[in-house]
C-alpha cells in the first residue's frame, strides 16, 4: 500500500489499445505519458520505477460476441493479456500503473486485480473516475464501442461469456464507485440502479463537494480491509483543462478537485493499482492533458504543496 512514509515498487505498463473507442489516437497515449515525464516524476518522489514497455494483445481472430461489440476479437485479446499482467504484477508485490489506451483496457486490468484480491482473501473496490458510466453490454450499447462496457464486464453482467473464465472473480457492484459521471445512456441508468453501483454524479459533487464522495469511498474500503483499483479517465476532467480526449463532456472535474482526490487517496494508503486512460494526444493542445495527468499521478504518489 502507498503510505506517506514508504516508497513503492511501481511498474509502468503501456496498453496502446484504441479500437474500443470511436476515435483513433489513444494508441499514442502511453508514449505521450512517457514523454510528459511520468517515470522521472515518480522517481523524484522516491519510488522505484520499472517500465516494462508496451504490451500486445493475444490473437483472438475467431472470437465473437452476441450483439453489438465492435472489434471484439482484438479487445478480447487485450483483455486476456492485461488480466495476466495485472495479476502477476500485483502477485509480485508491485503496484501496476497501466498507461492507456482507451477504457476497454480496464476489462483486463480490473479482472486481474480481482483475481489477486480473491487469492488474498480481500475484497476489491474500484474507483471509476469518468464522465461516463461504462455499464453497457453488447446487447444494450448504442454504438457497440467496447470502451463503454468494462464496468458491466467486471461486475459480471450478461453478454461477455468466454472472454475470461466464467468462474473468474468478479467485483461486486456495491464495491464500485463511479465518480464524476455526467453522461449515462438510458439503458445504463436502469441497469446501474438495478445492480446497486454507487454513483457520484456531477450534481452530487456540486451539492456535496468532492471531499464527501472521497471520504465515503475511503472509509468503505478501509472498513472492509479492501484493495482499491483506481481507473482514471481523462474525460473526468473538464475539457477546458484537459482537451486531449475523444470523449469530452462539459462540466467535468476541476484542476483542484482532481488534485484533491489524488491527495486524499495518497493519504489513505489504500490504492493498489491504477489505470490512466483515454488520453488522445492527436486531440491535445501541446501536451496540456498529458502533463496534467502526470501531475495528478504525482499527487497520488505523494507530491504535496507543503
Amino acid at each position: 500500500m502507498i503510505t506517506q512514509t514508504s516508497h513503492k515498487h511501481v511498474t509502468l505498463l503501456g496498453a496502446p489499445v484504441e479500437e474500443g473507442a470511436e476515435s483513433l489516437g489513444c494508441a499514442m497515449g502511453p508514449a505521450a505519458l512517457r514523454l510528459a515525464g511520468i517515470r522521472p516524476a515518480l522517481e523524484k518522489l522516491g519510488h522505484q520505477v520499472e517500465d516494462r514497455g508496451d504490451l500486445a494483445p493475444e490473437n483472438q481472430d475467431t472470437f465473437a460476441l452476441p450483439g453489438s461489440a465492435r472489434n471484439a476479437p482484438l479487445i478480447v485479446g487485450w483483455t486476456r493479456t492485461l488480466e495476466r499482467a495485472a495479476y502477476q504484477t500485483l502477485k509480485d508485490g508491485r503496484l501496476p500503473i497501466f498507461l492507456g489506451g482507451d477504457h476497454s483496457l480496464a476489462m483486463g486490468t480490473v479482472a486481474g486485480a480481482a483475481r489477486h484480491a480473491a487469492e488474498q482473501g480481500r475484497p476489491l473496490f474500484v474507483l471509476w473516475m469518468d464522465a461516463h458510466a461504462d455499464f453497457n453490454t453488447p446487447a444494450t450499447s448504442p454504438s457497440g464501442n467496447m470502451h463503454g462496457m468494462p464496468v458491466a464486464f467486471f461486475c459480471g453482467a450478461d453478454g461477455f461469456s468466454g472472454i475470461l473464465p466464467d468462474d473468474r472473480p468478479l467485483v461486486a457492484p456495491e464495491q464500485v464507485f463511479l465518480c464524476g459521471i455526467r453522461s449515462i445512456d438510458p439503458a445504463e441508468r436502469a441497469e446501474l440502479a438495478k445492480a446497486g453501483v454507487n454513483v457520484f454524479d456531477m450534481r452530487f459533487i456540486d451539492e456535496n463537494g468532492i471531499v464527501a464522495a472521497m471520504k465515503r469511498v475511503i472509509e468503505t474500503v478501509r472498513q472492509a480491509g479492501g484493495l482499491l483499483h483506481v481507473s482514471f479517465d481523462t474525460d473526468f476532467l473538464d475539457p477546458d483543462i484537459a482537451p486531449g480526449t475523444g470523449t469530452t463532456v462539459r462540466g467535468g472535474g476541476t484542476y483542484r478537485e482532481a488534485h484533491l482526490v489524488m491527495e486524499m487517496l495518497y493519504d489513505s494508503g489504500l490504492v493498489t493499482s491504477l489505470d490512466i486512460v483515454e488520453l488522445n494526444p492527436f486531440l491535445d493542445d501541446r501536451g496540456k492533458s498529458a502533463y496534467l495527468l502526470v501531475e495528478l499521478v504525482s499527487s497520488l504518489f505523494g507530491q504535496k504543496i507543503f
